[in-house]
């Protein structure tokens, strides 16, 4: 079934330097060893961190903007990478979820920039990151059903479901990869200065890697304001 993954225009409009990039892929992954591509990056990870806080790096420093102009105190919302970083600073590892999301959480960390996957079967028609009108249901990992507010950045479907709340900053359980996935939307996006070479790097990283699992990818787009969507099959 044919989906088609966006930025409303008025997110483009008050973020004018967001850069994104998305991969459509297909096949199992559930069974692959992705040991050795996650220390690779990891390693790039220590390296930046080496003196640093991850609240210091400029990816991560644009995103604290960004969530302080949606009316999020920063500290207390954190973008995926950000919690990411903070977890493996303190803990020299990440936790092992599933190998299309560790590599994905590898590389978000690697370049500070978040990485969200998306089963694709759980996802209803199209996707979009918009601002939420109050009719949207979220789903979190614990159970819990919710409502975001009117105005929260949000990825919802067409069926108004969210997939994840205040942007970055946490997924639904409803598209989470499970063992038996085999369509993912892979999303990259960030905000900062170096945003649009970053995100191209991030992109092609994410295409090399993608070979240990054995995924194919459908689709590959950068999205700018001019081409602000991917269509997968």
């Amino acid at each position: 079934m044919q989906m088609r993954f966006r930025h409303s225009e008025a997110i483009w409009r008050d973020f004018p330097l967001l850069s994104a990039g998305a991969v459509a892929i297909q096949g199992k992954t559930s069974d692959r060893d992705v040991t050795r591509q996650s220390q690779r990056l990891l390693a790039r990870a220590d390296a930046r961190l080496q003196g640093l806080s991850e609240s210091e790096l400029p990816e991560i420093q644009a995103w604290r903007r960004a969530f302080a102009q949606m009316g999020l105190k920063p500290t207390q919302y954190r973008c995926a990478s950000e919690a990411l970083l903070r977890r493996y600073r303190k803990d020299k590892a990440l936790p092992h979820i599933h190998p299309l999301v560790d590599l994905c959480n590898a590389i978000s960390v690697a370049y500070a920039i978040p990485v969200a996957v998306f089963d694709l079967d759980r996802v209803d028609g199209n996707l979009e990151v918009r601002y939420a009108n109050g009719a949207e249901v979220y789903l979190a990992f614990s159970g819990a059903t919710e409502h975001p507010a009117p105005g929260e950045v949000v990825f919802a479907d067409a069926a108004s479901q969210t997939h994840a709340r205040r942007w970055t900053n946490r997924q639904s359980v409803l598209s989470a990869v499970r063992p038996d996935s085999v369509r993912a939307l892979i999303v990259a996006e960030a905000l900062h200065d170096d945003a649009v070479a970053d995100v191209a790097a991030l992109l092609d990283e994410l295409q090399r890697v993608l070979t240990v699992v054995r995924a194919e990818p459908e689709r590959v787009a950068r999205l700018s304001s001019d081409q602000p969507a991917i269509t997968t099959s």
